[in-house]
């Protein structure tokens, strides 16, 4: 379960009009601290990064399938917009064992080192143009300063 702070940071985003990716930011950010003070691992940023996304789905962040994903991501995505929609009572058994299972798994997903390696090899599978657009739009919807 998300923390209350991220809800209402998202909420909050929401009402801003700020884009679904902008919403979820926070859900990404609390899974890094997460790893990071210990209470779970992940096997890698990626992994790391998807369920901080799960949790936006699932919180009811409308975050649009991504384009080029593998069938079981799709697949993973629509169940947690649905789990959004409908409010069931987490499994007595599944829930620890997903817990125990992340328990296994390296801290060092969420290290500067590899978010840092993680941006950069993002970055560079989009095109120079892309990345350029991205970067025209940061600049122009940037907060000014009072």
């Amino acid at each position: 379960m998300p923390e209350k702070e991220t809800l209402e940071r998202a909420e909050e985003d929401k009402r801003e009009g700020k884009s679904a990716s902008t919403q979820a930011g926070g859900f990404v950010r609390e899974e890094m601290h997460h790893i990071r003070e210990g209470k779970h691992g992940a096997a890698n940023t990626k992994q790391a990064i998807a369920i901080g996304l799960s949790k936006a789905r699932r919180a009811g962040v409308k975050m649009g399938t991504p384009k080029n994903a593998s069938a079981s991501t799709r697949k993973k995505a629509a169940q947690d917009t649905k789990a959004a929609k409908s409010h069931k009572k987490t499994s007595r058994s599944r829930s620890p064992a997903t817990s125990k299972a992340l328990k296994h798994e390296p801290h060092s997903a969420a290290s500067k080192k590899n978010l840092s390696k993680h941006a950069k090899s993002a970055a560079k599978k989009r095109s120079a143009s892309s990345r350029h657009e991205a970067a025209m739009k940061a600049a122009r919807t940037r907060k000014r300063a009072a």
